[in-house]
């Protein structure tokens, strides 16, 4: 039985009804990319207000992982809050974050001991790692990556690469913070075509390394614009996501991990989005096999409820004494109940095993579409974190934002929720939850496949 079932237009009466009452009283900062509005939700699937169901691929910008209402964390949940639902850890602990952190800090074992502070989103995780890295090191620079999307708070809005909209208007920001380009090597200059992902190999096969070529015009920078001896830490993401789903090959990441070790630099992994799941291993760290100083997680770490985490060297964490970090909600006991109930999912060995399947049949799915679509530039990814560039041209690689907005139109139109993102707003990020069976998969792939065919 399909999963879309649209009874009236979209967007129907009652969602233009409340459009109208929010546009009224509600900031317009908030971007939405439907103009359909929520009733429920259950596993892939979204009904609004019309009682028109969606199939979601967008899994909340990444955070229901698991799908909507998973019933283990909502049993979690329930149970926690027949208990307590705060009291803040600043004021009287409780066992629920404390086992929490003990369980996060396992994921690092390359980085024992290790320790966790917990907050609510994965802009605030982010500003903490760079206070924890600053303290520890006593120097001040920290270095991110062009594409690189770090959160809307004043010192990660500076960590994030993309002006529009993200920082228009906002000026100015946190100093010394400075951009490197990250390993893009589709649009890497030069390069013509498609040179496809830098293998995973220690020795590359290919003509020009572009690992190294990217390295090389970091430690250029860092040497030439900053000094090493004043970088506190490097921020990057393992798959680089609101800046268009561009995978870091491992090789560039064990560069800059020799090379932060080498001038006592903290290394920190941004895996907001990359984490439990969404790459296909429990961390993208993982199947990469690189281990940063800090990793920062949010998102999928609650399947929905507000949770995020900083964790990673317990001399790093350490350095940050007595009330230096906190907040009155950091660790909330409904989220970190959540989030137990995340890691128990997460202990099966088949959750992850069907989120690799999921991966494989986007990866297949949409190399197809790149054959039969001249408006595909490139497709790429890591385990069902995948996505499309669009373009005018494949030759000029001219993005074609209009192309994805297009799309994006078409899919909600047809019961399909579906986000765009990259620096240049035309790439199609699949962000589906990692439980959604097969069939659900194929029915919101044939409406992709159909909004693409409509661009023709």
């Amino acid at each position: 039985m399909p999963a879309i079932h649209l009874k009236t237009e979209i967007p129907g009466p009652r969602s233009r009804e409340l459009n109208e009452v929010r546009h009224e009283h509600v900031s317009p900062g908030p971007f939405h990319t439907t103009p359909v509005i929520a009733s429920h939700a259950k596993g892939s699937v979204v009904t609004d207000v019309d009682g028109n169901s969606f199939l979601d691929f967008s899994s909340g910008i990444g955070v229901t992982n698991l799908g909507h209402r998973d019933e283990a964390v909502m049993r979690a949940v329930a149970e926690q809050a027949e208990k307590f639902v705060h009291t803040s850890i600043n004021v009287v602990a409780y066992e629920g974050y404390i086992r929490l952190a003990e369980r996060l800090n396992a994921l690092l074992p390359k980085a024992a001991p290790c320790k966790t502070f917990l907050a609510n989103s994965g802009a605030e995780a982010v500003e903490n790692a760079v206070k924890f890295a600053r303290v520890k090191t006593g120097r001040q620079a920290v270095i991110a990556f062009e594409h690189g999307y770090h959160g809307r708070t004043y010192m990660a809005m500076a960590l994030t690469a993309k002006a529009h909209p993200y920082k228009s208007g906002f000026a100015p920001f946190p100093a010394e913070v400075y951009r490197a380009p990250y390993p893009d090597f589709y649009r890497w200059p030069g390069v013509q075509g498609d040179p496809g992902g830098c293998p995973q190999a220690p020795t590359c096969p290919l003509e020009r390394c572009f690992c190294q070529e990217v390295f090389n015009s970091f430690a250029e920078i860092a040497r030439g614009q900053i000094g090493e001896q004043n970088v506190a830490a490097v921020i990057i993401e393992p798959v680089a996501g609101e800046g268009g789903f561009v995978p870091a090959p491992a090789p560039f990441l064990k560069m800059l991990r020799r090379w932060c070790d080498e001038h006592g630099v903290v290394l920190i992994f941004d895996e907001v989005q990359t984490g439990f799941g969404r790459t296909g291993s429990l961390l993208a760290c993982h199947q990469l096999d690189v281990t940063p100083d800090l990793v920062v997680m949010a998102k999928g770490l609650a399947n929905g409820l507000p949770l995020s985490a900083v964790t990673g060297r317990a001399d790093v964490i350490d350095a940050v004494g007595l009330g230096g970090v906190g907040g009155t909600y950091c660790g909330n006991p409904l989220a970190c109940a959540a989030s137990h109930a995340v890691l128990d999912r997460f202990e099966d060995p088949a959750v992850l095993a069907h989120a690799c399947h999921i991966g494989e049949v986007l990866r297949h799915r949409l190399e197809a579409f790149a054959k039969r679509f001249p408006s595909v530039g490139q497709t790429r990814g890591l385990g069902p974190m995948r996505a499309i560039e669009l373009v005018t041209d494949r030759e000029t690689k001219q993005p074609n934002k209009a192309a994805a907005q297009a799309v994006v139109q078409y899919a909600y139109e047809h019961g399909l929720i579906l986000m765009a993102c990259g620096t240049h707003g035309n790439v199609l990020r699949f962000l589906v939850p990692l439980t959604m069976n097969d069939e659900e998969l194929n029915e919101g792939l044939a409406v992709v496949e159909d909004a693409l065919a409509s661009l023709e």
